[in-house]
């Protein structure tokens, strides 16, 4: 029966009290009439198109429930095999040879938004590299899926390492001017190749008929050389540094193949970087451990996976990994103008790094927290959870990442909001004050300033945003204090103003006569706590306060020098059961006081 007269047959069957005939004839024949129907309407002439065999691509109309999606789907021999990432389009599997009619026949159904074949194209610059077809990773991650959609032109990579050979082929036309954060020098050259590999994993020239292809082949490389030793190893100072030179000369994304994520001066420099909208991307490790670290919120860490989506038995692991790259026999650039197979999740650092920069490329207003929301939405969820300690939200998919950046809006209007925190109003201040703002905003603060009567004190671009203010610079009296805080769009909010005395001696000598107090009054005791717990903790001395520490289940979280510390605790990575907060407090005649609360998660 020709599938025109099973309609026909359908309607006129609909048109008498007769439907449950109707949908019994179609469980029985609907398939056989598919089969007929692609054995009947041959492709049309001309080249063959071709498509990935038993699935096909379907989104339903919003807000369609999902069980009736999947009934739908059902009905037409097809099933929900995936949904990917955060968009509402569905891989559907169909039976082989029936992608076509099953297309055809969703496509009329009222409640899908579209149904279509998933196509093979052919893309318009396919690489040509000779060792492209050894680059097992670049299909793996479906990168030159990607590259018919974004190629990176005009984003900027700063690779902080042991210095790239600028005269590389598949490297010298890519270059940019960089520097030698060691000795700020301008010798940029690789004292070891290290630097080499790592910036043709991420930008190696693409389609230019030499070696290989980075993931983000039309990318400039920023050689940013942190280290003059020939085994490679760089200081936290060097790697602070150069992190810092390549926020301020324009890198969009920055490399760092090194297991930074504990550092508190890197993740400064990394907060600093955010905050001038570019993206830091750092290695795991390689020593095979979960180091213990938090998630670090300023920062993309990456593992290492081989070709079969597996783990690397030597890439570091745990909450601190955002996601997974492959990482095994990786082909790249190397010194003296070779090539050479590495491995190590400093590998698999810059070719995530590439996929950020094909984000980035696809959509330039992106911010950078949209940039790694859009990096792990996309990833594959290759052990089949949302996360896990060993992949983080999934291995990278750059095809589905630059197709979720594309249609990402990003447009920033609101301003952030802000309040001093600290000190309070009617306070009296004296010597050098400590100032907190808290400033919040809907993407991210760029910056907080503290004025006091209409004066500029200072600018702080990392949260927590806290002040040193030389009250003695100001006659004794009240003093009003104000803050702004900005956004990277440009936009401003201001802090209500506090007013202070500020009552400087002239002489006398302050003996301190008791140790200071401390308590957490978020959360409390016995607290069940889950998602981002928001830690507040407050001190107050006879004298003054030096800092203010926190630590959870016995490790150093927090320090501040104010008498006020908030920290937001991310406990979607703690482990279930029981967990302890501990405030210290010392004062400036370094007497403590100590207070602990348990809560469970």
């Amino acid at each position: 029966m020709k599938r025109r007269n099973l309609y026909i047959l359908g309607s006129v069957l609909l048109a008498v009290p007769a439907v449950i005939y109707l949908n019994k004839y179609l469980e029985e024949h609907f398939y056989e009439s598919i089969n007929k129907d692609i054995a009947e309407h041959p492709t049309a002439a001309g080249p063959l198109k071709t498509w990935k065999a038993g699935q096909i691509l379907v989104q339903p109309k919003a807000g369609l429930p999902a069980a009736e999606f999947e009934k739908i789907v059902k009905g037409h021999q097809g099933k929900v095999a995936e949904k990917i990432g955060n968009l509402p389009v569905h891989i559907i599997s169909v039976p082989d040879h029936a992608e076509e009619a099953v297309v055809r026949a969703l496509s009329k159904n009222p409640h899908i938004e579209f149904a279509e074949l998933d196509m093979d194209h052919e893309m318009s610059a396919t690489p040509n590299d000779p060792l492209f077809g050894s680059a097992w990773h670049l299909p793996k991650i479906q990168a030159p899926t990607a590259w018919d959609v974004a190629n990176a032109a005009g984003i900027t990579i700063a690779i902080l390492d042991t210095g790239v050979e600028a005269s590389h082929p598949d490297l010298a036309n890519q270059m940019v001017p960089g520097v030698n954060a060691v000795d700020s020098g301008a010798d940029t050259s690789d004292i070891e190749s290290h630097g080499t590999q790592v910036a043709g994993s991420a930008a190696a020239a693409f389609n230019n008929g030499v070696g290989v292809a980075g993931i983000a082949g039309n990318a400039k490389i920023m050689p940013v050389r942190i280290t003059n030793r020939t085994d490679g190893v760089a200081s936290t100072s060097d790697i602070t540094r150069g992190l810092n030179w390549a926020a301020d000369n324009g890198a969009d994304v920055a490399n760092i193949s090194y297991a930074v994520s504990g550092s508190s001066s890197v993740t400064t420099a990394a907060q600093y970087m955010r905050g001038k909208g570019g993206v830091v991307v750092v290695a795991a490790g390689n020593s095979g451990i979960d180091p213990g670290y938090a998630n670090n919120q300023y920062m993309i860490t990456v593992s290492a996976t081989g070709g079969d989506d597996v783990k690397a038995g030597w890439s570091n692991y745990g909450a601190v990994v955002d996601v997974a790259a492959p990482g095994v026999s990786i082909q790249t650039t190397s010194v003296g103008g070779s090539y050479a197979a590495v491995s190590g999740t400093s590998f698999a650092s810059p070719v995530t790094a590439g996929v950020v920069a094909l984000i980035q490329s696809a959509n330039l207003k992106l911010t950078p927290d949209q940039v790694e929301k859009v990096l792990e939405s996309s990833a594959d969820k290759v052990s089949g959870v949302d996360f896990d300690p060993n992949y983080g939200y999934g291995r990278i998919n750059a095809a589905a990442a630059v197709q979720l950046a594309i249609n990402t809006t990003a447009v920033d209007s609101q301003a952030p909001t802000a309040s001093i925190t600290s000190p309070s109003g009617g306070s009296v201040v004296s010597g050098i004050a400590s100032v907190t703002v808290n400033a919040a905003d809907n993407v991210a603060v760029s910056q907080v300033s503290l004025f006091a009567n209409g004066k500029l004190v200072g600018t702080d671009t990392t949260a927590p945003y806290q002040f040193s203010w030389d009250t003695s610079a100001v006659a004794n009296g009240n003093v009003s204090l104000t803050a702004t805080a900005t956004d990277a769009a440009g936009n401003n909010g201001s802090a209500a103003s506090v007013t202070v005395s500020v009552q400087n001696q002239t002489s006398a000598t302050i003996t301190d006569q008791a140790a200071p107090t401390v308590a957490i009054s978020n959360p409390v005791g016995g607290a069940k706590v889950s998602g981002v717990v928001g830690v507040s903790v407050a001190a107050n001395d006879d004298v003054a306060i030096a800092k203010v520490q926190l630590s959870i289940d016995g490790k150093l979280m927090a320090v501040t020098t104010n008498k006020t510390l908030s920290y937001n605790w991310n406990t979607k990575k703690a482990s279930a059961g029981s967990h302890s907060l501990q405030a210290t407090a010392t004062d400036t005649a370094n007497k403590t006081s100590t207070v602990t609360v348990q809560v469970t998660k």
